[in-house]
């Protein structure tokens, strides 16, 4: 069975990236796999330790990616696995989209000339994925 990943990080490019894979998805009878990628923010030395607890950044990115495909509505048809994976975003997902058909991100979404500009993740996999990518932008309100 053919796969589509799809990156999810909560914004509105994302949602638009996801449902664009999932009805993908639905004309190709693939597997959707939704991917959430988390780390540890960097923080500057202190004299306070502070032991950062990987368990809930995971959490936190698993609630995200929850949302986002809770939020779907009607996905009948259409396999959707949940995958949250430590590490950075554009890392996390060219290596979940090994093998796949296809890899679907979210643009910046921005308006007038930074919205001729992919964002940092979504410009990454455009250059180094081994599959096809989609960038899906989102709808801007106006």
């Amino acid at each position: 069975m053919e796969r589509i990943v799809v990156g999810v990080d909560g914004s509105e490019a994302a949602e638009a990236a996801l449902a664009f894979a999932v009805e993908e998805g639905r004309v190709r009878g693939a597997k959707v796999e939704a991917v959430m990628s988390w780390h540890e923010p960097y923080v500057a030395p202190t004299m306070v330790t502070i032991e950062p607890n990987a368990e809930v950044f995971a959490d936190a990115a698993k609630a995200t990616l929850d949302k986002a495909v809770d939020a779907l509505g009607d996905t009948s048809g259409v396999e959707i696995e949940r995958r949250v994976l430590r590490g950075n975003a554009a890392g996390v997902l060219l290596e979940a989209a090994e093998g796949a058909a296809m890899l679907v991100v979210g643009s910046r979404g921005r308006g007038g000339f930074t919205g001729l500009l992919l964002g940092s993740v979504s410009q990454q996999v455009v250059q180094h994925a081994r599959c096809p990518v989609v960038v899906v932008p989102h709808a801007a309100a106006d």
